[in-house]
């Protein structure tokens, strides 16, 4: 006859201990050091305390707001980039239209001079000036002003005690410019002081 099953005293499993060998602290995101021992409690379970995992999100905080901002930076000075050259490429194209518009211009203001320009023509003459200074073209040169040898081109000089320095007396031919883009510069007639260089002369040595 079999003898009842006694009850046996409940055997004690082994406790499981695991231990984080990663060698990139996950919390801080920083390379361990190889004797580093990461605090553990029975079971495996990574002590953390309360105070360095909210010190943890707030320089991962800080981080990636740095680089928010770094790339803001970044997408600004494109953004500003990219319409400068747009309005560069702009301006160029308005600038040739109007620089193969200037024949027009000059046969305009001989028709001008000799009285020609009236009735219709005169009409479509200043509709046309108006759609240019529209767009920028901008006429310059004038009687009076100071001599520039960077923005004027002298055809012929005299000399008069009566200016002090180089005066534009006469436009020969006007010039033109959009914005600060020169397209011609005005041919003049210069009057300077005694002892001047002619304008339209070469410096010595260049």
């Amino acid at each position: 006859m079999n003898q009842p099953n006694q009850s046996r005293p409940e055997e004690q499993q082994p406790s499981v201990v695991i231990r984080d060998r990663r060698r990139i602290d996950p919390e801080t995101l920083q390379p361990r050091e190889p004797d580093e021992e990461t605090p553990e409690r029975e079971g495996g379970e990574h002590v953390l305390e309360p105070v360095d995992r909210a010190g943890a999100l707030e320089d991962q905080l800080v981080e990636r707001t740095a680089d928010l901002r770094r790339v803001e930076a970044e997408y600004e000075n494109y953004r500003k980039q990219v319409q400068q050259d747009q309005a560069t490429r702009a301006e160029i194209t308005i600038a040739k239209v109007l620089d193969s518009l200037l024949p027009v211009l000059d046969a305009i203001d001989r028709a001008r001079g000799l009285g020609e320009a009236d009735g219709g023509l005169w009409t479509v003459v200043e509709a046309l000036e108006e759609r240019l200074a529209e767009l920028g073209l901008e006429r310059v040169g004038a009687e009076g002003e100071p001599f520039d040898p960077a923005r004027h081109e002298a055809v012929d000089h005299q000399v008069s005690d009566e200016v002090d320095a180089p005066v534009c007396t006469a436009v020969l031919r006007p010039g033109y410019r959009v914005g600060q883009r020169l397209l011609r510069p005005p041919r003049v007639s210069v009057t300077e002081p005694p002892g001047r260089a002619a304008p339209a002369e070469a410096a010595p040595g260049s």
